[in-house]
Order: C-alpha cells, then sequence, then structure tokens
C-alpha cells in the first residue's frame, strides 16, 4: 500500500516537474494529434519573439478578450448559436461530393457530411440559410479522419459546396502542402484549437487555443506550423499567420471563476495561435448548452492584449513539414493536472 502511494507522488512531483506529459486531447476515442505535435506543446518555458510589443501593440495592448463561443443567445425571437460546432460520424458514414471555389488548396473528398450536420452559426433544426463563416467539422470516430469545411451549402441533388476544404489525421503530424490554405486561412485544423466545454469540465485543456486578429493587423507572411497567409501587410510590426501567443506567467488568476482559470491556465502554458481573420482577440471555442456567457464575456474582458506576450517556438521545429515539435525547455512553473490528483487519492484509498 504505501508503494502505491509513493509511486503516485513521485509521478505526481515529475509531472509537476514537467517531466511527464498531460494526457493527450482527445474526440470520441481518437486523440487530437500525436502528443508531441505543436499544438499540444507547452510553450511557456520559450524565448519571447524579438517583435513581441509590436505585435501586442498591433492586435491591441488595451483590447480585452472576447469568447467567440458559448451558449445560444436570445436576440429577438430567436435563439442564436455561438461558436464552431463539430460532428462526430462512424467511418463509413457515406462521403459527399463537394466543389470548392479554392479546389487548387482544397482536398477533393469526398466528405462524410451527415443529413443535418452541425454548422456554424446555424441552430440546429432552425434556419439553416445564415450566412456567416459556415465551417463544418467532422471527425470519423472510426478511423480517426478530420474533415473541415469553410463556407458550407448544400445543393438540392445532395452534394455540397464550400469555399476550401481539408482532410487530416488525427494520428498523424503532417501539415498541409506549403502556401495551401485550409478551412482556416492560416492552413491550420480549427478543431484543434477550440475551447470545449467537456475540457474544461475534466479540469485542463492539454493544447494551444485558436484566436484572430482583423485582416489589417496581420502580416502577409506565416510562420511554421501554419501554411497559408491571407492579409495584404508587409510591416514586421504585424504579427504573421501562425505567430504562438503565452499569458504572462505573472498574471493573477485570482478572482476568476474555476471555469476560467482553467482556460486561463491553458494560455500560460500552451498559448494561443493566431489562425484567422477576424476580430481582434477573439477567442474559438465549441458552442455548449453548459457555457454561461455572462460570465464568460465578463471574464474574458479583464483579460487585456497587454497581459500577453508573443512566443519564439522556432526552436521547436524538427521539420518544416510536420507539426512534430522537439523536446520544449522544462517550464519555469508548475502547474496542476487533475489526472494525477486523483491518482493520488486512488493511492490513499488503497
Amino acid at each position: 500500500m504505501k508503494l502505491h502511494i509513493v509511486a503516485a507522488v513521485l509521478c505526481a512531483i515529475l509531472f509537476f516537474a514537467g517531466y511527464l506529459p498531460a494526457a493527450v486531447p482527445q474526440i470520441a476515442g481518437c486523440p487530437v494529434f500525436p502528443a508531441d505535435n505543436i499544438w499540444n506543446t507547452p510553450i511557456d518555458g520559450l524565448p519571447r519573439a524579438s517583435n513581441s510589443a509590436a505585435f501586442i501593440d498591433t492586435i491591441g495592448a488595451d483590447v480585452g478578450l472576447h469568447p467567440d463561443f458559448g451558449a445560444p443567445y436570445l436576440s429577438g425571437d430567436s435563439l442564436v448559436p455561438i461558436g464552431i460546432p463539430y460532428n462526430i460520424v462512424p467511418a463509413v458514414q457515406t462521403g459527399k461530393p463537394v466543389y470548392f471555389d479554392d479546389d487548387g488548396e482544397s482536398d477533393s473528398g469526398p466528405y462524410p457530411i451527415p443529413d443535418d450536420p452541425l454548422i456554424e452559426g446555424v441552430l440546429p433544426g432552425g434556419d439553416q440559410d445564415v450566412d456567416g463563416d459556415r465551417h463544418i467539422l467532422i471527425v470519423a470516430r472510426d478511423n480517426c479522419r478530420l474533415y473541415e469545411l469553410f463556407y458550407a451549402w448544400p445543393r438540392v441533388d445532395g452534394t455540397w459546396d464550400a469555399g476550401s476544404g481539408a482532410i487530416f489525421d488525427l494520428r498523424s503530424n503532417a501539415l498541409r502542402p506549403a502556401g495551401w490554405t485550409s478551412a482556416d486561412a492560416a492552413g491550420l485544423p480549427i478543431l484543434a484549437g477550440l475551447v470545449r466545454y467537456d475540457e474544461v469540465a475534466s479540469g485542463e485543456i492539454a493544447h494551444a487555443i485558436r484566436f484572430t486578429a482583423e485582416n489589417s493587423h496581420i502580416r502577409k507572411a506565416y510562420v511554421w506550423p501554419a501554411r497559408h497567409q491571407a492579409n495584404s501587410g508587409t510591416s514586421d510590426l504585424l504579427p504573421p499567420m501562425g505567430q504562438r501567443f503565452r499569458l504572462k506567467a505573472s498574471f493573477d488568476l485570482s478572482g476568476f471563476s474555476a471555469e476560467m482559470k482553467i482556460i486561463l491556465t491553458a494560455m500560460k502554458k500552451y498559448g494561443l495561435i493566431l489562425a484567422d481573420n477576424g476580430s481582434d482577440w477573439y477567442i474559438s471555442g465549441s458552442p455548449d448548452d453548459r457555457w454561461d456567457n455572462d460570465t464568460l464575456v465578463s471574464e474574458f474582458r479583464r483579460v487585456k492584449g497587454s497581459d500577453f506576450e508573443a512566443v519564439d517556438v522556432s526552436s521547436l521545429m524538427v521539420d518544416p513539414d510536420s507539426g512534430k515539435a522537439g523536446n520544449p525547455p522544462s517550464s519555469p512553473s508548475i502547474g496542476f493536472s487533475p489526472s494525477w490528483y486523483h491518482l493520488l487519492l486512488h493511492a490513499e484509498e488503497r
């Protein structure tokens, strides 16, 4: 019995010291990319980027964060969903042809779109003709493939139109071809960077988080792991697509709700990735009825751009065509993993 306790305590110490990895994010039994993928790699021990101050000022040092996700809210007489949902289907789901505006940089498919898919901006069972980004994200659970579409619209014959589309192997570190878009402007997967309520409820978000900035605030360039740019500015004062940011280690988490502390802790440890054009400091996540919109908005607003710093992740790049990250330096701070907490409790019970 004592041996179990000692082993559990040792494992916890090793985790806190940064020698053991956090649990790999999963959806429907599939990893959301390997444990050594750049999305799932801590960056709290990496150096600050040389242009950090300029990048922060450009996006907005005094601008508060905003959750681009939450529970459906009432607008007039209609419920409006907020966030990017995802669909889970079996590998045998029938694939449907998709016709792309950007067919030169899109994966041809077919795409296993269910009959009534969850679409960004569209309330299930509500008006299906709502305009917007209309992302469709699909996880095929049996073969762990991720399918993502931008601006997807159904045709009457059962086929689909979309602006662009990408297919990812969730068990692989492969990136898009250099210069290719995806369903996101940076050529990255969207699903990997979403804040999901189930993760918050588990006590930990173990990956970087997607965010947007205004088109004019992003440089016409991209840095690893991004594969695509969609902007016009050329100043070095503008951050490129794929730029990583992190919440400063000194940021005080006291006074925030338990859920918000989990999100902010992930922003310190794994950071944010600039992945698309949009509003400044808008944080991406999945819709869920369990979110408290008032709490999300008020607490995100308290976190300003000046509370972040840009990070240089170039030392982690093993291959420019792979999302695999090298070993990061030891974290300067101690984190907390509920999985080890439960392990300790279990050991004590025995």
